[in-house]
């Protein structure tokens, strides 16, 4: 029987010609023996512009829906991952050379461990990359460290959630991504550390494309007022599931 890792990507019709590249990328893969990927994209919407640029693979379930932004499109992906991994693929972003491989041996080496991220390179138009100065060493990150890190930060963390792989179970216990128009990965991440030690390969897992279209670049992106509010709601959270340990599930 294969064990699966499922690829999670949500897609909008201006990121839908980056598809090809992620799907390039994951053909790249070399997984460990009895392994194999299974790629669970949601189109964030429901037009004719996102399909003809999904690749033709028994291993892609594609599916579409009303539109609400990228936590919604991936939560509800979720009812079609049928791996015990979920991994983050943004539509316009690539994998690099064994990072399937390396999130599964963390992942698999010890049980202790609910999510793994890596190193990150931003990938420019002119096919330049840049690199984050404030990478963690290579190895587990314990609870409640990111949380502190991007409090002390100006509100960045030490990892990137766009390479974000966790447990499916753990990910559903947590309810997906948070329920925000922005940084709903970023609350994701927070509230892993909350409740679990993650991991962090020093070795680059991801390239991020930075282009005019990411939502990311958008002016609403950077408005204050909500910005405020999307930080505030991630950081109380964060902080509320690291005060539940001990207490959950009918817990003293």
């Amino acid at each position: 029987m294969t064990n699966l890792i499922t690829v999670m990507t949500a897609v909008h019709p201006p990121s839908a010609p980056y598809l090809a590249d992620a799907y390039k990328s994951l053909l790249q893969q070399e997984l460990p023996a009895g392994w194999d990927w299974q790629w669970v994209i949601q189109e964030d919407g429901e037009t004719e512009e996102v399909s003809p640029h999904v690749p033709d693979d028994p291993r892609i379930s594609f599916g579409q829906g009303r539109q609400g932004r990228a936590a919604m499109a991936r939560t509800i992906g979720l009812s079609r991952a049928e791996g015990e991994y979920v991994k983050v693929l943004d539509a316009d972003d690539m994998l690099t050379p064994g990072a399937l491989a390396r999130d599964i041996a963390a992942l698999t080496d010890d049980p202790a461990v609910g999510w793994a991220t890596s190193r990150v390179l931003d990938y420019l138009p002119d096919g330049s990359t840049v690199g984050f100065n404030q990478d963690p060493p290579q190895g587990p990150i314990e609870r409640g460290a990111v949380l502190q890190h991007w409090q002390d930060h100006n509100y960045r963390a030490q990892v990137h959630p766009a390479t974000l792989c966790v447990r499916r179970d753990l990910l559903l216990a947590l309810g997906g991504w948070m329920a925000l128009p922005a940084s709903e990965d970023t609350g994701l991440l927070l509230a892993l550390g909350a409740v679990s030690r993650g991991w962090f390969s020093a070795e680059t897992g991801l390239l991020y494309r930075k282009w005019p279209g990411q939502v990311t670049s958008q002016p609403a992106h950077a408005d204050e007022v909500e910005r405020e509010a999307r930080f505030s709601v991630i950081a109380a959270r964060a902080r509320i599931l690291a005060s539940l340990e001990g207490r959950l599930f009918g817990g003293a």
